[in-house]
């Protein structure tokens, strides 16, 4: 611990030499600061330009929110692998992510924040600064439905990163890819501690989300959209994909070989998704040289709210015996909601941060049913779905009526 102390009080005894001299003493070396221009502060017209000194070694800047106030003069400690992830997300000019940001700083502070961030106005333009920072108000929550005031992306189609997951809106959680706070004094360490940087991480998991969403939009909703008539009911809608179907946890356990930086491929990564690229099914690929019923969802809708029915009971057993994929545990809940005209809901519940766990609970006409905890949404998921299932046909086995009677024929005829 002496070592961050030391650097604390390193940095602390820098800002007040900035404070009071507008100079820093960087081992050794005088530092001036160099006036960089910026936008207006709130409610102002003339140009301003800030002080501010920029220590590389250090991986710090220091600058001063107002010009004319030395005491909002503040030491910014820049997250380590943040270059790295801003180059992933301009990709050389062809920007992959739309960039917004939500804080609940005061506006000033966090547009200078995230000037430092993207000097060059690469990931948000200038025209575009004021729009796309969203500042919320202390006691509010954060929402990415007043995030795209603009309406130009819906919020089906956001990936959230934030170091804290209760800040934002119930309906918005599940499209969080929480990281932990950034405390550069007191646990420094815990940047490095994994194989792979908290902020590289994030960017792997935005690169599985991208791919993952795009591949189910351009290959599965396309085509089932082409294949609707004007006759279909709304229950035959396919499921419009949603960015939080594809958060998976990042495995960073792996240390690679080489050092050296590999280049960012532009579709999914990770074990799962990597099987889901290959069209593998978890459970079909332990039956060699058996062929996969053309009726039974491909591997990228596993485990996803599934509204339509379409193609479901035409599932025919293989050999006499049924091969059942994991996504046909949640299409036959989803069967069993239309034949009761009950609601199937899945609500995700946040487990052990510690633990790395998702947990999923399945709701009935609002009455819990089942409930399932897995690696990825999606395992857990299809975990509560299958409990689901056990627990309704217990509860119905001796049941006489006809909506259970259909009940019953469909849960006998997939378990």
């Amino acid at each position: 611990m002496s070592a961050e102390i030391k650097r604390y009080i390193e940095d602390k005894e820098l800002l007040k030499e900035f404070i009071d001299m507008d100079t820093v003493t960087d081992n050794g070396k005088i530092v001036g600061t160099q006036k960089e221009e910026v936008q207006p502060m709130s409610g102002g017209q003339e140009r301003v330009f800030r002080p501010v000194i920029r220590l590389p070694d250090r991986n710090a800047i220091l600058t001063r929110i107002n010009p004319e106030n030395r005491d909002t003069s503040v030491f910014v400690k820049l997250r380590p692998a943040w270059e790295e992830l801003r180059s992933y997300l301009t990709a050389k000019g062809r920007k992959r992510f739309e960039v917004y940001v939500c804080t609940m700083a005061e506006r000033d502070y966090a547009l200078e924040m995230w000037r430092l961030l993207d000097p060059e106005g690469n990931l948000i333009s200038p025209q575009q600064l004021s729009e796309r920072v969203n500042c919320v108000k202390s006691g509010s929550k954060k929402s990415l439905q007043n995030v795209f005031r603009d309406r130009r992306c819906h919020p089906k189609m956001a990936m959230v990163i934030d170091d804290r997951l209760n800040v934002w809106d119930d309906k918005d959680q599940h499209r969080v890819h929480v990281v932990p706070a950034y405390i550069p004094y007191y646990a420094p360490q815990a940047e490095m501690a994994n194989a792979v940087p908290v902020l590289c991480v994030a960017r792997n998991v935005a690169c599985n989300v991208r791919g993952g969403f795009f591949r189910e939009f351009d290959e599965n909703l396309l085509r089932k959209v082409f294949e609707l008539y004007y006759e279909n009911g709304l229950l035959d809608l396919p499921y419009a994909p949603d960015v939080g179907d594809y958060l998976v946890c990042e495995d960073t356990s792996f240390v690679p070989g080489n050092k050296d930086q590999a280049p960012i491929p532009e579709g999914m990564r990770g074990t799962e998704v990597e099987k889901r690229l290959n069209g593998q099914s978890y459970r079909w690929e332990q039956r060699e040289g058996q062929q996969m019923p053309s009726s039974i969802r491909s591997p990228d809708d596993e485990g996803m709210p599934i509204r339509g029915t379409g193609g479901v009971r035409n599932i025919q057993p293989n050999g006499g015996s049924l091969a059942i994929t994991p996504s046909v545990y949640v299409t036959v809940l989803q069967e069993i909601g239309r034949l009761c005209d009950s609601k199937v809901e899945f609500r995700s519940t946040v487990s052990s941060v510690r633990s790395m766990l998702f947990s999923v609970e399945v709701l009935f006409n609002n009455e819990k049913i089942g409930i399932g905890v897995g690696k990825t949404r999606d395992e857990a998921q299809v975990q509560a779905a299958e409990k689901a299932l056990q627990n309704l046909e217990s509860e119905y086995i001796s049941s006489t009526s006809c909506v259970h009677q259909a009940l019953l024929c469909t849960l006998k005829s997939y378990l």
